[in-house]
């Protein structure tokens, strides 16, 4: 044989030589770990309830691919677009005219600068928009006296 190959051969000797003693120094690190005390009761408490386990990992596996599935569901992602859409259009749609009533009251109100008297405030009582918001304001007030009880 030429001299390369010879030392190819030495060299994956060693190689394994080397190799085999990482696995027995890795073996006898893990042997020496299960002669500890908790890890023995560690280990008896797992193969004591190793049934539990079992069903507890195949409910998990099978929570896991029920959610895998739906999540990857095109269909129902759009479906779910779709009514979320449907929930959020009517609420947009009230949230920008509270705003923009809000708005126009504000400025209203800063370019009205006249005072109000005792009559104005008992005409603006009389206010239908007044009377529903006051009735509002009772009901609410009875029912957190009732919760207080």
């Amino acid at each position: 044989m030429s001299k390369s190959v010879v030392d190819q051969a030495s060299k994956s000797e060693s190689n394994l030589d080397s190799h085999a003693a990482v696995t027995t120094e890795e073996q006898i690190d893990i042997l020496n770990r299960l002669l500890k005390p908790e890890i023995q009761q560690s280990l008896n408490v797992l193969i004591d309830n190793l049934p539990k386990l079992s069903e507890m990992v195949i409910v998990l596996i099978r929570t896991y691919d029920t959610a895998h599935s739906l999540i990857t569901d095109d269909v129902l992602k759009k479906d779910t677009v779709g009514a979320m859409k449907q929930f959020i259009e009517p609420l947009e749609e009230n949230v920008k005219n509270l705003a923009a009533n809000t708005i126009e009251a504000k400025d209203q109100a800063e370019a009205n600068s006249s005072t109000i008297g005792l009559f104005g405030l008992l005409h603006m009582l009389k206010d239908p928009q007044a009377q529903k918001l006051f009735r509002f304001i009772q009901a609410y007030l009875d029912i957190t006296n009732e919760k207080q009880k």
